[in-house]
């Protein structure tokens, strides 16, 4: 089994200087793949110099997009996806690949809350997490964790869901609770990062919010619509109730609230067909 470790980095010339010589310490014979999301520091130099494969982008492109350069230029069995920022220990992969091995096509490294960054990082991420276990029946430790270990064939079948911004892990994991490929989930230490955050609380927030709805798209779609389309169907029925009572009549918000309630459950099925066909192998 051939391991290929990727670090997507942007202005991460401090941080590779901590991870890189304690990587190549750990893993002397995987492949390192450092992808320079358009740094404007020494990261691409620094990478070199500790005999990393570095793959530069012009301009920055996003972490996603720098997670899909990086995999399809892999070559190793195993992809190992990681920060550059020094949060992520080396010494972690071993077992990650150990849990692999058990059987599973993809391995994540769940961050307790001591791990998250901030408060408000910290209980967006716990309420993706019971939103997701919600909706895959199966307990989600950390949707978000970008430290983890998949099988490369089973990876490369999504890099085409994969957005270029900060959303890959969400999309990535979901999609393989969708084609029945087992993850498991392993507990690990994370260290204060190194270097300045890139995430940014409103553009970010805005995006991390529509995660939300991503989780059950990409999942199953009528979860989100069918819901939806009950709401919208007992809200229409309490006001015909009422204006029934009140005026004795049928009115037009009724015919409407009814006709939303129709057209959201219709486009859920519609959601559903096409969510299915996006997963087929061929």
């Amino acid at each position: 089994m051939t391991i290929s470790v990727i670090l997507p980095a942007k202005n991460e010339a401090e941080g590779l200087r901590r991870t890189l010589p304690a990587l190549r310490e750990r893993m002397p014979h995987a492949e390192i793949i450092v992808v320079d999301d358009g740094s404007t520091d020494a990261t691409a130099e620094v990478a070199a110099s500790f005999g990393a494969k570095v793959l530069s982008s012009p301009y920055s492109m996003g972490n996603g997009a720098a997670i899909k350069r990086g995999a399809r230029a892999a070559a190793g069995d195993v992809l190992v996806f990681m920060d550059a920022d020094g949060q992520h220990d080396p010494a972690c992969i071993a077992a990650l690949l150990e849990t692999l091995e058990k059987g599973y096509d993809m391995v994540v490294g769940a961050r307790d809350w001591a791990g998250q960054a901030g408060v408000h990082r910290g209980a967006a991420n716990a309420f993706y997490n019971w939103l997701a276990s919600r909706m895959t029946g199966f307990d989600v430790k950390d949707l978000t964790s970008g430290f983890r270990a998949v099988r490369a064939e089973r990876f490369r079948e999504f890099i085409h869901l994969l957005p270029n911004g900060f959303s890959y892990p969400t999309t990535s994991t979901m999609a393989f609770f969708r084609s029945a490929y087992p993850v498991a989930y392993m507990p690990i230490p994370v260290a204060k990062r190194l270097g300045k955050s890139h995430i940014r609380p409103i553009r970010d927030g805005i995006r991390f919010l529509l995660i939300i709805f991503k989780i059950a798209t990409l999942y199953s779609p009528l979860k989100l619509f069918a819901p939806s389309a009950v709401a919208f169907f007992l809200t229409g029925l309490s006001y015909y109730a009422y204006t029934f009572v009140t005026q004795g009549r049928f009115t037009n918000m009724s015919a409407l609230l009814f006709s939303a309630a129709v057209i959201i459950f219709l486009i859920g099925l519609i959601s559903e067909q096409i969510t299915a066909l996006t997963y087929r192998r061929d």
